[in-house]
């Protein structure tokens, strides 16, 4: 049985290449013009891609609230990294809770504190959501498993909760809210709540088992009672 000697493999970057060439040439392709393909764009960076999730109008968010860029120190305090030389990662901390009238930009401070957090350098799971699409999702017959919504809220490494209070109060309201807060609470995860409600108005409308978890858990500041929406129109 005869065997044929192939061609000793180059192992240099020269003899890569010239391999390489040889491939061109047997497809017809001028190596000359694979050469002056454009560079493949940059990855986008962790900021853009966050952003890119977000809505349009939040895209740009910077918090400037004393109070939120509190929060941001602490979360990016209590970031840890999965493993050495790992981004840091968002696994537990505080929560805050903004209230104040419709317009102050409580949603717009809470989104551009997770905005501040990613380029902070510090990797971040999160969802947000308003109160009231929550409990459309969760209402029974509606298209999604309810369960796992309240599931996939309950667990995710930060959450924004946007306008807790502007549904109208059933007993529904009460225990799902109930039962989000009281698994956040117990993960310690952080969450960002808004609402149009004065903060001593919520025990009234969330009852009391939600407003004890609340107030035990979250850092809570008044906005000034300015509405920037119509203020910036006018302007």
């Amino acid at each position: 049985m005869r065997t044929r000697n192939r061609e000793p493999q180059l192992l240099s970057s020269a003899g890569v290449l010239n391999r390489m060439d040889r491939i061109l040439a047997a497809r017809n392709i001028d190596p000359a013009a694979v050469a002056e393909l454009p560079d493949e764009p940059e990855p986008f960076s962790p900021l853009e891609a966050l952003s890119a999730g977000m809505p349009p109008r939040y895209q740009a968010a910077v918090a400037d609230h004393p109070a939120v860029l509190d929060w941001v120190r602490e979360v990016t305090e209590a970031a840890v990294a999965p493993g050495r030389g790992a981004r840091r990662q968002v696994t537990t901390g505080p929560s805050l809770l903004m209230a104040g009238v419709v317009g102050a930009g409580k949603t717009h401070q809470a989104y551009g504190a997770v905005r501040w957090l990613v380029k902070n350098g510090v990797g971040v799971r999160w969802k947000a959501t308003t109160a009231a699409d929550l409990y459309a999702e969760l209402r029974p017959g509606s298209d999604t498993d309810s369960e796992r919504v309240l599931a996939a809220y309950s667990r995710v490494p930060l959450l924004i909760l946007d306008d807790l209070g502007a549904a109208k109060w059933t007993e529904f309201v009460e225990e799902q809210t109930y039962r989000l807060i009281n698994r956040r609470y117990n993960l310690e995860v952080p969450t960002l709540i808004t609402t149009n409600l004065r903060i001593r108005d919520l025990k009234a409308y969330l009852g009391d088992r939600v407003a004890s978890r609340l107030h035990q858990m979250t850092t809570r500041v008044e906005f000034e009672p300015v509405d920037r929406r119509r203020h910036s129109a006018a302007a």
